[in-house]
């Protein structure tokens, strides 16, 4: 079995990441190629983090004069076991230990590591200037999302440490978080990240079908078919792509063939505003909208989000003649509503395309439409 491709490397610091012992030696210098092999994991989405037996702010103090602590997330520096430290970086990451690497000049380091936990990956100090060479380090697809990876866990980090201090109600919270979604329509250089969220999203993931990278390319170039990506940012920073939906488009229905978002937005009703825009610009359109649901093991919430949107199993006879999509499944089931305006989210500004307004032809991606009931067609936004 192919081993997975690493999703956060962990470095010592005395000896691996720095030549010298900083509180022994006068002065410790990053080890030759070091720089590099950080900026270049960094760039491929892989996060980087610390562990380290070091007095904290002495090292990351020397980290900053580096010019490197902003590339570490969640910097374990102090007097603890090594292991115990990895197991923390992995459990706040919420990653497998199997897609954690540990690099230590020690040997007994690394064989603490691996005995308490026997899937990280190891590496001696001396590997460390080509770590960026070897394939587990060398992601197949870089999408523009994991080239902000840290950025992205950096501002979550912010956020939830904020959440967790206020006292505010929860709506409250999100309002002051200054929420900002886009969807627009996808282009050749999002088809990976569209696809990257159809395979890895579970809990929010309508049908868990596949449809490949050559299935959706195929689909953007039909103008029946509208691929959307929807992304989110804050006052913290971006969310990066959140959410993917596949809509073909009739004179009479639109059939809504996906629909994936993330399950780390679900708390901030990434999903319900998707669903309700769509909601709101099928009723604009006079259209009846349908839906493919299919049950997983993990879908349950999926599933309850299309019910309480008002979706049901009900045939009015508008889906007469349908086919299977080359993306679906045979046990999909296809939901039916029809649809009346959807109120503004009072904790999410939304910038959409207005996919009322007529064909896909013409309309440029981003240009965006109000959501939600008696909003004049001439607006841009809709939201708090």
């Amino acid at each position: 079995m192919t081993e997975p491709t690493v999703k956060c490397l962990v470095w010592d610091l005395d000896d691996t990441l720095w030549q010298g012992t900083l509180l022994e030696d006068e002065e410790v210098r990053l080890a030759e190629g070091i720089r590099r092999v950080v900026l270049d994991l960094d760039a491929r989405g892989i996060l980087q983090s610390v562990a380290s037996k070091n007095d904290h702010d002495l090292a990351w103090a020397k980290l900053e004069q580096l010019g490197l602590a902003e590339y570490f997330v969640l910097p374990q520096i102090g007097w603890g076991t090594k292991s115990e430290s990895v197991r923390r970086i992995a459990e706040r990451l919420g990653f497998a230990p199997r897609t954690i690497a540990f690099v230590d000049d020690r040997a007994a380091e690394r064989a603490e590591v691996a005995f308490h936990l026997p899937e990280v990956r190891c590496y001696p100090a001396e590997q460390a200037a080509h770590l960026a060479g070897l394939p587990e380090f060398t992601p197949a697809v870089v999408t523009a999302d994991a080239r902000r990876r840290r950025e992205m866990y950096q501002a979550g980090f912010r956020r939830d440490e904020e959440r967790a201090n206020s006292q505010a109600p929860d709506a409250e919270f999100l309002r002051s978080l200054e929420l900002v979604m886009r969807i627009g329509r996808a282009t050749g250089e999002d088809i990976s990240r569209v696809e990257e969220l159809t395979l890895r999203t579970s809990q929010m993931n309508a049908t868990g079908v596949h449809y490949s990278d050559r299935r959706l390319r195929e689909l953007l170039t039909d103008p029946g078919h509208e691929v959307l990506v929807a992304s989110m940012a804050d006052r913290f920073g971006p969310h990066g792509a959140v959410g993917v939906l596949l809509v073909e488009r009739r004179p009479e229905r639109w059939h809504l063939k996906l629909l994936a978002t993330s399950c780390r937005v679900v708390s901030f009703g990434a999903g319900s505003t998707v669903l309700d825009w769509l909601i709101d610009r099928a009723a604009a359109a006079g259209v009846h909208l349908t839906a493919d649901f299919r049950a997983t093991d993990r879908n349950r919430m999926m599933e309850i989000a299309y019910r309480f949107a008002g979706f049901e199993e009900q045939d009015c006879g508008c889906t007469a003649g349908d086919a299977p999509d080359g993306g679906a499944a045979e046990d999909v089931q296809v939901l039916h509503l029809v649809p009346s305006p959807r109120p503004v989210s009072p904790t999410v500004r939304l910038i959409a395309p207005d996919l009322a307004a007529g064909p896909t032809a013409g309309i440029p991606a981003g240009v965006a439409a109000a959501v939600g009931a008696g909003r004049p067609a001439g607006d841009r936004v809709a939201g708090p």
